[in-house]
């Protein structure tokens, strides 16, 4: 992930203005946050600290200004605190037991946010709280206070609970939960002289045992399954089951990039092919997962495909499809797209779907891959 120049430049000339500003600190979000805890607390994009005692004794404060880490270091002497971006954290999975993010992930790009939550989910253990605030309202604003030029980019509350729902987080709350608030809401910081409101926006969820989205604009196909098994969740890669074919149908259709494999990231990156599920919760088997969240699971991908708009999605699993969509689906083309985007349904790659060879897998992926 990088960050935008402009903000970082007016932290790192800023740094003591900012530790300087008297606005009193939050008190019941670290504490709510440090009681639901299951280990070290994370406090990303720490700043000059103001929140590193109030996040127990075994915090670990992470932020990229050299000049605002140095602010943190003398206001909390002895605190482990590491330079370093969202995206990029130089954490062990699974080894955080909660994530306080107060007002930083308004710096980061849109494109980028999917990124840093799923470093979020590799770094924190299964359970585990995740509280952020930011800012919500209408496009990107700059900064014209005694910190200039710093970029903020700001989030509707629903396309914000996707992002960090798609991101492998159950249990995911927004305040304020609807977008637009009248001017008189208590979130409300202000209202530009343009009718533009600007407010407060807090997430609340908990890291799931799921897979993270991994997914950018410019894609060029995203592969879509039902929704992950345990091992797959576990292992942090989809269609990682034992028996599964997916990867070695994708190598035989030509759409691994070389020295790719099993490894979603590196296909994103070098090959523009992202990878979602229809349903987040893992589970066992397939057949354990309602209609209903098929349902909705066809829903948030549309509106991911509405955000990103990636050349196509192939849906791998025609019976998830049926359930969520269209009873009397085939593979193949789908009539209706998916926001904008063109919809390919092909059978599971399972093991278990012993009725279609790994020739026809190819086939359809390479379909897919090929567009109408």
């Amino acid at each position: 992930m990088t960050i935008d120049p402009g903000t970082l430049a007016a932290y790192e000339a800023g740094a003591a203005t900012y530790a300087a500003r008297s606005h009193p600190p939050d008190e019941d979000g670290p504490r709510a946050l440090v009681a639901a805890a299951t280990g070290p607390v994370l406090d990303l994009g720490c700043g000059t600290g103001r929140y590193l005692e109030r996040l127990g004794p075994t915090v670990v404060g992470v932020e990229p200004s050299a000049a605002m880490l140095g602010e943190a270091r003398h206001a909390v002497p002895g605190a482990m605190v590491v330079r370093a971006a969202a995206g990029a954290l130089p954490l062990r999975p699974r080894s955080v037991g909660g994530t306080w993010a107060n007002k930083v992930l308004q710096h980061v790009d849109r494109g980028d946010l999917p990124v840093v939550l799923a470093d979020l989910h590799r770094s924190m253990a299964v359970g585990a709280p995740l509280s952020a605030r930011l800012f919500c309202g209408d496009g990107d604003q700059r900064s014209d206070d005694d910190l200039p030029g710093r970029r903020f980019v700001l989030w509707h509350p629903d396309d914000l609970a996707d992002l960090v729902l798609g991101a492998g987080f159950a249990d995911v709350e927004t305040d304020p939960s609807t977008w637009p608030l009248p001017a008189d809401h208590p979130a409300v910081i202000s209202t530009g002289a343009d009718g533009r409101t600007f407010a407060f926006l807090t997430v609340r969820a908990a890291r799931a045992r799921s897979l993270p989205d991994t997914v950018a604009p410019g894609m060029r196909l995203l592969v879509c399954g039902l929704n992950p098994s345990l091992h797959a969740a576990d292992a942090g890669v989809g269609f990682a089951g034992p028996g599964n074919r997916f990867w070695p149908a994708m190598t035989d259709a030509g759409l691994l990039p070389d020295g790719v494999d099993r490894d979603p990231w590196a296909l994103l990156r070098e090959g523009r092919i992202g990878m979602t599920d229809l349903v987040k919760r893992a589970t066992p088997r397939a057949d354990e997962v309602t209609t209903a969240e098929f349902r909705a699971g066809v829903e948030r991908v549309g509106r991911l495909c509405a955000r990103l708009a990636p050349a196509a999605v192939v849906v791998v699993g025609l019976t998830g499809w049926r359930a969520g969509l269209d009873p009397k689906a085939t593979a193949g083309w789908q009539p209706a797209p998916l926001g904008p985007t063109p919809v390919y349904v092909m059978p599971s790659t399972s093991g278990l779907n012993a009725g279609t060879s790994r020739a026809d897998l190819v086939r359809h992926l390479r379909a897919a891959a090929d567009g109408h």
